[in-house]
Order: C-alpha cells, then sequence, then structure tokens
C-alpha cells in the first residue's frame, strides 16, 4: 500500500523522481471535459465560417487545428485552441482590391460574421488572429490561404498590414520527428518548459520553446528515460539561458524569430532551482528537492511522493 511506502527507507539516490515526475506530466494532462471543451468549440466556430465562406454546413471542413492542440502539447488548464481556416481564393483577391490596410480588414469581417452567431462573447481581431474569449476555452482563428507547397499565407495587420507565410504541418513534422528520436522526451520537455512559462509568468512565447527544446534535444548526450528528467531540465535551462539574444528558424519557411532576453534571468534561475532540487534528489531529500521544484512547476507537481 501507498502508505506503507510513504516512510519506507530509500533503496537507492533518486527514489522518489520518478514518482514525481509522473505525477506532474499527469496533473498537466488535459481533463476528457476540457479536451471535449475545445474541440466541440473550433468545430462549432468553423461550422459557422464555412457555412458563410464555403456554402457547406460542416464544422470539420477547410481548416484544422494548429498551435499546442495540434501538436499534442496542451497543458492543463487549457490555453486558447488556435483554429487554422481556410479561405476561398476569391476572398483574397476581393480584399486586395481594396485600399488601406486590407489585412485589418478581412480580420474585421470574420469578427463580425462570428459576432452574429456569438453576440454576447467578447472578440478582437488583430495581428495574425480573431481571439473569440469564450471562458472555459478561447478560440484563436487564423485566416489563411493554403498555397500548393503545403504553407499557408496568413494576415499580419502591422505596419499598414500584409501576408506573412506560415507552415505548422512543417512545424508539426519536425517535432515527431524529434520526438521519435528522443523516445518521447520532446513533447515531455516542452510541457514541462510550459508550465514553468505559465507559473513563473516568463515572457517567451510557446513556439519559441519548442524550437529551443528540439534544438536542445539534439546534442544532449545523456539517456531520455524519465529517470534522467531533472538533468534534462536542470541542462535546459542553462541552454536556454544561453540563447537569450539570438533567434530560432522556423520550419518549412526557414524564417526567423528573434527570442530576445527579457526572460534570461528567470530562465538562469530555473537552472540555479533546478540543480539545487537535483542535489536533493540524488540524496532523497523528498520535501526539500520538492519545495524547490514547486517553485518551478508551482502545485502541478506534488511537494511530496510516497
Amino acid at each position: 500500500m501507498a502508505s506503507d511506502n510513504w516512510f519506507a527507507a530509500p533503496t537507492h539516490a533518486w527514489f522518489y523522481l520518478t514518482r514525481r515526475f509522473s505525477a506532474l506530466l499527469a496533473n498537466l494532462d488535459l481533463t476528457p471535459a476540457q479536451a471535449t471543451d475545445g474541440w466541440s468549440k473550433q468545430g462549432n466556430i468553423r461550422g459557422v465560417l464555412n457555412r458563410h465562406y464555403w456554402n457547406l454546413d460542416s464544422d470539420t471542413a477547410n481548416g484544422f487545428v494548429s498551435g499546442s492542440w495540434g501538436k499534442t502539447l496542451q497543458v492543463r488548464p487549457p490555453r486558447d485552441v488556435d483554429l487554422l481556416f481556410f479561405l476561398p481564393w476569391s476572398e483574397y483577391h476581393r480584399f486586395e482590391s481594396r485600399q488601406g490596410n486590407r489585412q485589418s480588414q478581412l480580420l474585421q469581417e470574420v469578427k463580425t460574421i462570428l459576432e452574429r452567431t456569438y453576440s454576447g462573447t467578447t472578440m478582437r481581431g488583430d495581428g495574425q488572429v480573431v481571439v473569440v474569449r469564450f471562458g472555459s476555452t478561447p478560440i484563436e482563428v487564423i485566416p489563411a490561404f493554403p498555397l500548393d507547397n503545403g504553407a499557408y499565407l496568413i494576415c499580419d495587420t502591422s505596419n499598414g498590414g500584409r501576408y506573412i507565410l506560415t507552415a505548422p504541418h512543417a512545424e508539426i513534422d519536425a517535432l515527431n520527428a524529434s520526438d521519435t528520436a528522443n523516445g518521447g522526451a520532446t513533447r515531455r520537455l516542452i510541457r514541462m518548459a510550459k508550465q514553468w512559462q505559465r507559473h513563473c509568468d516568463v515572457p517567451i512565447k510557446s513556439f519559441q520553446l519548442e524550437r529551443v527544446a528540439i534544438e536542445f534535444l539534439g546534442s544532449w548526450p545523456y539517456s531520455r528515460d524519465l529517470f534522467w528528467v531533472d538533468w534534462m531540465l536542470r541542462d535546459f535551462f542553462a541552454y536556454l539561458a544561453s540563447r537569450a539574444g539570438s533567434y530560432v528558424v522556423m520550419a518549412g519557411t526557414g524564417s526567423t524569430a528573434a527570442l530576445g532576453d527579457a526572460w534570461a534571468s528567470k530562465a538562469r534561475t530555473a537552472h540555479a532551482t533546478a540543480a539545487r532540487a537535483f542535489d536533493y534528489e540524488r540524496d532523497n531529500e523528498n520535501i526539500l528537492a520538492g519545495v524547490e521544484w514547486q517553485s518551478i512547476f508551482g502545485s502541478m507537481i506534488p511537494l511530496a511522493v510516497g
């Protein structure tokens, strides 16, 4: 029984580690109700847009879920669902015939169409998305024009408006390749990093954490088994801190995204904290290790395990 093991003398170093992190990863999983809610909401929105732009009664056609939901990187409680919705190319030409910020006008039209159905829901349309702020799971709608090479043109309303390239399928392929090569460790690491991002209010974007994690695991020399997770986290935070002020390259498009450095001090703090937690785990200091991990991940990781 678990209660019998609680006070049992550890038989080896790092006695509590695997159970502690198994609990963290389980706590980060969405509940069935949360998963159903997010998938249902994006399907309903897709249905509204399909009826308007395609004269089609379907909640699955002309789009797909991208971002963390499309990459199976969700963490509990759920963040927004990214819905890439395909528009007919006739809409591209219709807006290109206008003056002014055409991309902003397109987003505002999509927002207006959705407001007819969700009149009581707060929305905004700027940047690259229309955000539908449902109370439980917000949906970010990304209007897109498919290209023959598998990439998409999406709106960017900044600096007077323009279209930019995105290649979410290539990003998913790169993630899958890394996750397969690393025995599932890539997704584990990214989901834990996102929990740190949330708990410690770290000003770095999730897609940047994803790219850095893939880079890191491409050269990290140790085992990807969960028993080595404290080493992995300690070294990942050090690697992340070393990347401050540099950039990542996006799969599929080859475009670069500056990482900035506003988050660097928090990465250095997380590295120092993980190093202390590593020592406590090695010495089987159950609660002391838990205190350090909770400063990184919050209550999602247990203070103590049996």
